[in-house]
């Protein structure tokens, strides 16, 4: 399916890179992809004279640090996102080098928040695999979730007097697991739950109970898989019905398909044997590469060819085992010989395709890859940016995009795959479909707006309710 387009990079050293990001880091209104360096400079490529160019200031490119993750997120309600970047410089246990959380000024200057001197008492100074970014309650400011590898999990919120508080404790998120997965996503209704894909230990699903406090439940949601090693987690609907299910996958062990039963008190697992067969998976990423109106999943391997499947889903009428999943020819992004360490989607150029970056390096420098699909001329596509009650984007957001008698859901992630955080946009491929009946979006506090019949090929930018 997919080309290679790494030469729409303008430079392209190898290097150690990790987790992938895509924020509007300048502030232009424009998206741009953040990766981070381990051993070597955060970069952040932007669209510029039909290339990507870097454009990381210094003090974000920050080379003597280790980067392993980045995630984004408005923290303090001022309506530009704030820069999580997890360091990481020893493989479990305590590490030296605290992680950054950098806030971008008026003045267009960066500032990490964490070198504030009444900000080191809550320093994570344990190794860690990955963070994301939850509106917990759903006023739109968020907090960063961080999964450290045999340690504390911390979350981070703003405090008072500007101060940086670790909520972990009191709200029962702080279990020390080897999580190198997170994702952020309403999995029971309007309001951000966090699932952790674990190693050596079972997973964990902190289901919100509607007043941003949560509850473990991933045991008997038949979810904890306790025996595998998890690694990345994506959310998509797997079965046409309207509703967000579970893709994740295990190192070395079978991948996981879960779709909800009817009854909602176990999930069921439904992956084929080619997209169970186990792989050494770094990060999984659900999105319409080629806008035929079918999500595909790719599952990007270290040290072994790529897989994209695709989900060919119906209207949630029929039951499970009619929908198909197909694995397709990654063409390009199999990558054979690249030992991925992170990825991430974004329509970086904005001509209603997605491209999807692929980061490399884990054990020895390589370069970035671009890839994008092949044979997308002719089919449509509808592109949704929830907006915070501020103006940020509203991660957490569940967007519903009505077609004929189908419905299609995205949300608007806060964290996924290994690492990585993908574009705050609902990308919808409609392949030959000439009509959209309409789109609901809703936030993650319950509020929701419709719009009717919206135009085709376009991008909506959709406020809050009443903001």
């Amino acid at each position: 399916m997919f080309r290679d387009v790494s030469d729409q990079i303008a430079h392209n050293p190898p290097g150690r890179y990790s987790g992938v990001a895509v924020a509007d880091v300048d502030g232009d209104g424009r998206f741009e992809f953040v990766v981070a360096g381990f051993a070597g400079p955060n970069r952040v490529l932007k669209w510029a004279g039909g290339q990507l160019r870097d454009i990381a200031p210094p003090v974000l490119a920050d080379p003597d640090r280790q980067a392993v993750g980045v995630t984004a997120a408005d923290l303090d309600g001022d309506g530009a996102e704030e820069l999580y970047v997890l360091n990481t410089d020893t493989f479990t246990g305590p590490k030296w080098f605290a992680d950054r959380l950098f806030k971008r000024a008026p003045d267009g200057q960066w500032e990490d928040l964490f070198a504030r001197p009444a900000n080191r008492p809550v320093w994570n100074l344990a190794a860690g695999r990955a963070v994301a970014a939850i509106d917990r309650r759903g006023g739109g400011r968020y907090g960063f979730f961080v999964a450290n590898c045999g340690q504390p999990a911390r979350l981070y919120e703003l405090g008072p007097a500007g101060l940086l508080v670790d909520l972990a404790p009191p709200l029962e998120l702080s279990r020390a697991a080897g999580a190198w997965g997170v994702l952020a996503a309403p999995l029971f209704g309007a309001h951000t739950d966090l699932f952790c894909a674990n190693e050596g230990g079972p997973n964990f699903l902190f289901r919100n109970r509607g007043n941003g406090t949560f509850e473990e439940c991933a045991g008997g949601l038949q979810l904890a898989d306790p025996d595998e090693h998890g690694r990345a987690a994506a959310a998509v609907d797997l079965d046409g019905d309207g509703r967000l299910d579970l893709c994740w996958g295990n190192w070395e062990g079978p991948h996981r398909l879960m779709v909800r039963r009817a009854d909602r008190a176990a999930w069921r697992d439904r992956a084929t044997p080619g997209l169970a067969f186990p792989s050494a998976v770094r990060t999984v990423i659900a999105a319409d590469f080629d806008n035929d109106g079918h999500d595909e999943l790719f599952f990007n391997n270290a040290g072994e060819p790529n897989r994209l499947f695709r989900i060919l889903a119906g209207g949630g009428h029929e039951p499970v085992e009619a929908h198909t999943l197909t694995m397709l020819d990654a063409g390009d992004a199999a990558e054979p010989d690249g030992p991925g360490t992170g990825a991430a989607v974004a329509d970086i150029d904005g001509d209603g395709v997605l491209e999807l970056l692929v980061a490399h390096g884990e054990s020895s420098p390589q370069p970035l890859g671009v890839y994008k699909a092949r044979g997308t001329a002719g089919n449509g596509w509808l592109r949704v940016l929830p907006r915070t009650r501020f103006g940020a984007p509203a991660r957490g957001a569940v967007v519903r995009a009505g077609i004929g008698g189908r419905v299609m859901v995205k949300v608007i992630d806060g964290g996924s795959g290994f690492m990585c955080q993908m574009e705050p946009v609902a990308h919808f491929g409609l392949g030959r479909a000439t009509r959209v009946d309409r789109v609901t979006v809703t936030w993650p506090d319950g509020a929701a707006l419709a719009l009717p019949n919206p135009d085709l090929n376009c991008t909506y930018s959709v406020p809050y309710p009443g903001s």
